[in-house]
């Protein structure tokens, strides 16, 4: 059994301490204490800086943390007010002023007001900055637009665009636009990300590598105080033991639910959370190099996969096969008339011969687990018999999810021929402008580890991105989903609907579309 206590001032002071039972046995359950949420995380957080990371998994405890200038309003990914309380945009979309709410004040005592919002921005886009080498920022693409940002006074500040942005207010919702504390990052440096400072709903308290981290209740919150007293992210990456410890009444809230285990949370004890979002499951191909820098191979690949099985068979149904890089979470983006690659594996051995690519090796790689990952072992141990059943030859190398993300993101090239990957995006700009423009290859900062390049395609997306009528975004969208998928960079496997459990002694909880754990409203009894 291990024993620790959760917090340091707020559970002490309430005489509440957790004991967390692993391995239990004859049904004994572990407690834990009324207003203390345990959530059971999918990994270890990467750091809790919001510029530096770009993980669900972490964005899942920063959401509770900071705020941002906007945020998505309740249920839905549309904007409404946060640290800004209105704005105004002039005419040719180009230049954002903000009003700031009055009175908030960051975790550690300092002011919030246009400056700090000023040295949040600049810390991330301009190299000049003295704390820009608190970074990387992998994710300050979604901010590419900005030209300047000024303090016209304490409450107001004024974002200038180099050209109309459409995704811009959704962006600044988004993690990446969430604000930290300058004098945080001023006293902490590099060592920010384990030392955060915001103005949420919860402070943060303590972070125990490979065990916890804990937020405490921001009696001062600006939107009024949090049920909860604290909140306890507990990274458990294997989703047995995550689904055991469920059961056994070590965690209160279980989020990315085997789809296998769903069956285990139908008595009155638990209640099953799910909530459609924008989210693609895929595998992304190294287009520059070996046997998949053919299309006819990476067209193969799409045939060869059984993706009905997959969904079916390995999610249990809990996700529908996708056919093209946008998720149709999007509707008013999503290319209805495409329609997914068929199981065709003769079709695949064709294309394979007719490429000279009979018995290519491949190597493979797989994450034990990660934001949006689903069951990525048995995935990919499917996927494996699926290519080798058409001539492949595959050999699968597995790693924990932020290991993963440390060989992926960098690029596939001289290590790889294929890779898993998910994503859970805020806008139908925001996957394939980072991961499918050439301007995004992972040696220009982006997330384009297959290397795609296809100018069409950036000329598309560049356009998209400063069209200021959705009608037109939308067509453009739709035509780059038609290319995409006939050049084929991903097999496109899986449209996930996600899901969480929570314990009868959790109240008031809701999943989000944008993937976010939002815990201010959620009681414990």
């Amino acid at each position: 059994m291990s024993v620790f206590h959760v917090t340091r001032r707020g559970l002490i002071a309430a005489g509440t301490a957790l004991a967390l039972t692993l391995g239990l046995a004859g049904g004994a359950q572990a407690q834990t204490p009324p207003g203390v949420l345990i959530v059971g995380q999918i990994a270890e957080p990467k750091a809790l800086d919001p510029a530096a990371v770009t993980a669900v998994n972490d964005f899942r405890i920063l959401m509770n943390v900071y705020d941002g200038l906007v945020r998505y309003k309740d249920g839905t990914l549309e904007v409404e007010p946060a640290l800004a309380t209105d704005w105004e945009i002039n005419e040719d979309g180009t230049v954002y002023t903000f009003t700031l709410r009055e009175g908030v004040r960051f975790h550690d005592g300092s002011p919030f007001n246009a400056e700090a919002v000023k040295f949040n921005f600049d810390r991330m886009l301009n190299e000049d900055h003295p704390f820009y080498d608190t970074g990387p920022f992998p994710l300050s693409f979604f901010f590419s637009a900005v030209e300047t940002v000024e303090a016209l006074d304490e409450q107001t500040v004024r974002f200038t665009l180099n050209a109309p942005y459409a995704p811009f207010l959704s962006n600044l919702a988004y993690p990446t636009g969430l604000i930290v504390s300058p004098a945080a990052v001023e006293q902490h440096g590099a060592d920010f990300g384990r030392n955060p400072s915001g103005t949420g709903p919860f402070r943060f308290a303590e972070w125990r590598s490979n065990e916890a981290v804990v937020v405490e209740a921001n009696a001062d919150y600006w939107d009024g105080a949090p049920e909860l007293q604290a909140v306890v992210f507990r990274p458990i990456t294997d989703a047995n033991t995550r689904t055991a410890e469920m059961l056994a009444g070590g965690i209160d809230l279980m989020v990315e639910v085997p789809p296998v285990a769903l069956s285990e949370f139908q008595d009155d004890s638990y209640a099953v959370h799910e909530q459609a979002g924008p989210h693609v499951w895929f595998l992304i191909l190294n287009a520059k190099e070996g046997p998949f820098a053919d299309r006819r191979v990476r067209q193969a690949a799409n045939y060869a996969v059984n993706k009905s099985a997959l969904v079916s068979e390995v999610l249990e149904g809990t996700a529908e096969v996708a056919a093209g890089p946008t998720p149709p979470a999007f509707a008013w983006a999503y290319n209805e008339s495409l329609e997914p690659y068929p199981y065709d594996p003769d079709k695949a051995r064709e294309l394979i011969a007719e490429a000279g690519a009979d018995g290519a090796e491949l190597t493979f790689y797989v994450t034990e687990g990660g934001s949006g990952m689903l069951d990525p072992i048995a995935m990919g141990t499917a996927i494996q018999a699926d290519l080798e059943a058409v001539g492949f030859d595959v050999t699968i190398e597995t790693y924990e999810w932020n290991t993963f993300l440390g060989e992926v993101n960098p690029g596939l090239e001289g290590k790889a021929d294929m890779a898993e990957m998910a994503w859970m995006t805020n806008d139908p700009d925001t996957l394939p402008f980072l991961a499918l423009r050439t301007e995004a290859w992972p040696d220009k900062g982006g997330f384009n580890s297959g290397y795609y390049s296809n100018p069409k395609v950036d000329e598309l997306l560049e356009a998209a991105r400063v069209a200021t009528d959705q009608e037109e975004r939308a067509r453009l969208y739709k035509e780059m989903q038609t290319i995409v998928q006939e050049d084929a960079p991903w097999v496109f496997v899986a449209n996930w609907k996600q899901n969480a459990v929570t314990s009868d002694q959790v109240e008031n909880f809701t999943l989000q579309p944008s993937f976010f754990l939002l815990l201010d409203d959620v009681a414990k009894n």
